[in-house]
């Protein structure tokens, strides 16, 4: 932790950081107005309305909020639980947090926090998951943990829990960002499965207060921390006016890339992700989809097989083909010809290659382009 920020300025930001109803942004700007988090709470309502040019209702509610928490309990409860509350100004904050508008004022973290090179991919989604996204998002996330990204979701039901639950799976970290305090665990099924994500070396992540219970304004705050921490961010399902797609603008806004799993065109559930699809978002079909945006700098030490896209397409079955035609496959080989070196490698004459060559393509065995020979891809 960064000495220069002293034990009395943390509380007094924890403190400041209970008046949920402000904006990060808003109690970065009142603490530059008065040079701290303490120097703020040294003053009145009517002052504080004055210089920072707030309703006096709003002052008198911040004040109450603040003084209503004990910051020393909260960090005692918090470090309990192995915990640590941190400020921008600590080297274990998350730069890519730092460099987003609302910074947190303070995080509370369980667990341990990724370092700055590791690669970190958001995945999001609905509660609501169907099969086809549970299976999805089971493969996806497996796919990307064992290739060595660690999985950054939301610990809510559906498509969050399958993301870390294939993680845990695999005895991998992954990151949950809670829209709770980190002494609450929601929903209340996922107790064993937060246990696990801390057992393996994952972390849990919150700016709220310890004991916090849920509440609705609080999730769609706690996306743009899951945007901030990922790259890309990959929504799996979701309505066309579900949470997921909030963080996927959040990541927008950030700069971030936004990726997209299709789905049946009659199923909701799917709407989201196939209406960001044809907004222009990438389209995920398998792992390789999602690891093409990570960013270079982070492809360190993942495992390179799974940057290999796979081709799917059933083979054709060669032994159908005539000795003759396996011989003109076999003169192309695996890169292109023309029509005369494929004559003189058969030892044929023109028209006999040519009519050979003809059948081919018919098969969809070869593709011609600009008068050169290649095996076809389709």
């Amino acid at each position: 932790m960064n000495p220069s920020v002293s034990a009395a300025e943390r509380l007094a930001r924890i403190r400041l950081n209970a008046f949920l109803f402000f904006r990060a942004d808003w109690l970065e700007r009142l603490i530059e107005i008065f040079g701290s988090a303490k120097e703020i709470l040294r003053q009145d309502a009517q002052t504080l309305s004055q210089e920072a040019n707030l309703n006096l209702s709003t002052a008198n509610h911040l004040l109450q909020a603040a003084f209503a928490l004990d910051p020393q309990e909260e960090w005692d409860k918090t470090a309990a639980l192995g915990g640590h509350i941190f400020v921008p100004e600590d080297e274990e904050y998350p730069q890519s947090l730092k460099n987003i508008k609302e910074a947190p004022l303070v995080i509370y973290v369980l667990g341990k926090l990724p370092p700055p090179e590791q690669a970190c991919v958001g995945m999001v989604g609905t509660r609501k998951i169907t099969p086809y996204g549970r299976r999805v998002a089971a493969k996806l996330a497996g796919d990307l943990t064992a290739c060595g990204v660690t999985v950054v979701s939301g610990l809510a039901r559906g498509v969050d829990s399958e993301c870390h639950a294939a993680a845990v799976r695999l005895k991998k970290p992954t990151v949950a960002v809670i829209g709770t305090g980190v002494g609450r665990c929601y929903p209340p099924e996922n107790r064993a499965l937060e246990k696990a994500i801390l057992e393996h070396g994952g972390a849990v992540i919150s700016e709220l207060p310890f004991n916090r219970p849920p509440n609705a304004f609080h999730f769609p705050r706690r996306n743009r921390i899951i945007a901030a921490l990922s790259q890309p961010v990959v929504v799996v399902e979701g309505e066309i006016k579900s949470g997921a797609l909030i963080t996927a603008k959040l990541a927008l806004e950030m700069g971030k890339d936004v990726l997209a799993v299709p789905g049946p065109i009659d199923s909701p559930q799917s709407g989201g992700p196939n209406n960001l699809i044809k907004d222009g978002a990438g389209v995920v079909t398998s792992v390789a989809d999602i690891l093409d945006y990570i960013p270079q700098q982070l492809r360190f030490g993942l495992d390179s097989r799974f940057f290999e896209k796979k081709d799917d397409s059933p083979q054709k079955p060669e032994e159908d083909l005539t000795p003759r035609q396996r011989a003109v496959m076999t003169a192309v080989g695996g890169g292109q010809a023309s029509l005369d070196q494929i004559a003189e490698a058969i030892n044929a004459d023109v028209p006999e290659a040519a009519s050979l060559l003809f059948e081919l393509e018919v098969k969809g065995f070869l593709a011609c382009e600009n008068g050169l020979y290649s095996k076809s891809k389709f």
